[in-house]
């Protein structure tokens, strides 16, 4: 097999993909077709995973009644947030919730915490890498729908126990995220938080340590 050639003009592309790679919170309802999703999933299966255990399991959730029981549940965790932490969270919840309301696809993920695959390896001090391998999953699927011109925005308002008894899942399975995707309203290449001033990016340096 011939190894291909990542040239500059590659390397230039893949840093727009993730400069252009957002949290997504205003959708257009444009179905999603099905030749696409297998694509996304294809593209998400392909992230690495600790021992080749392949932990991720994606539900798609299309019925109305289970899309109505999450929407309740961020409704009330987000009257908590606020009742906790202010008026400025429930502006940035309320994003979030017009991504459950409008986006034509919804994904709930989870992390199996003892699968069979990869047969234990890599995980007996850090069995926490079974979510993070889902996490990394999450992002290879964001960068593939992104490429597509689909956006992803990721919701956490919400009860992992509730969420998992919503979707009739095994109850061991660990709550990674909520995933709306559709094609967004608009783009922009600044994150809609730092548009709102709600956070800024830091330099990298500030991140890196040495010892």
């Amino acid at each position: 097999m011939i190894v291909p050639d990542f040239d500059p003009p590659f390397q230039d592309n893949f840093r727009a993909l993730l400069r252009w790679r957002r949290d997504i919170r205003h959708f257009r309802t444009d179905p999603i077709s099905e030749s696409v999703m297998t694509q996304l999933f294809a593209d998400a299966a392909m992230a690495p995973s600790v021992g080749l255990s392949e932990p991720w399991r994606f539900v798609r959730v299309d019925d109305p009644a289970r899309r109505a029981a999450v929407r309740e549940i961020f409704l009330r965790e987000n009257t908590q947030a606020l009742a906790e932490q202010g008026e400025r969270v429930a502006q940035y919840a309320k994003l979030k919730l017009e991504g459950i309301d409008r986006a034509p696809v919804q994904i709930a993920v989870f992390a199996d915490p003892d699968p069979d695959q990869g047969h234990g390896l890599g995980r007996r001090t850090m069995p926490e890498t079974l979510a993070y391998s889902a996490v990394m999953a999450i992002h290879t699927l964001w960068l593939s729908a992104r490429a597509h011109g689909i956006g992803l925005g990721w919701v956490s308002i919400l009860d992992p126990v509730e969420v998992r008894q919503v979707m009739d899942v095994p109850e061991e399975w660990n709550f990674v995220g909520y995933l709306c995707l559709g094609y967004p309203v608009k783009d922009d290449p600044v994150p809609e938080l730092e548009r709102e001033g709600w956070e800024h990016r830091r330099p990298m340096a500030e991140k890196i340590l040495r010892r």
